[in-house]
């Protein structure tokens, strides 16, 4: 999550307004129920991560071994482990 000034994307009136109630502070404004988004969504990290998931049992299944998958993501073997019982 990043911050973002308020005088950045509102009008005046409403800033002038939320600072009856807060200044200097961050808040948090929630998003519209229907209109979450997931962990990773927004910056694309998770589709990163999912790639790098379908390689690493694109691997498992060619015959590497978890200790050697380990190796070449940077990843404990408990992870690894992990990664391919989640997706078999």
């Amino acid at each position: 999550m990043r911050y973002i000034n308020a005088n950045e994307i509102l009008p005046k009136e409403l800033v002038e307004k939320l600072q009856d109630y807060v200044q200097g502070e961050y808040i948090y404004i929630p998003a519209i129920k229907n209109q979450h988004k997931n962990w990773g969504e927004q910056s694309g990290f998770r589709k990163e991560i999912d790639k790098r998931n379908r390689d690493i049992i694109k691997g498992y299944t060619s015959g590497n071994s978890i200790q050697e998958l380990a190796e070449t993501y940077h990843l404990s073997v408990y992870a690894i482990r992990k990664i391919i019982y989640k997706y078999r």
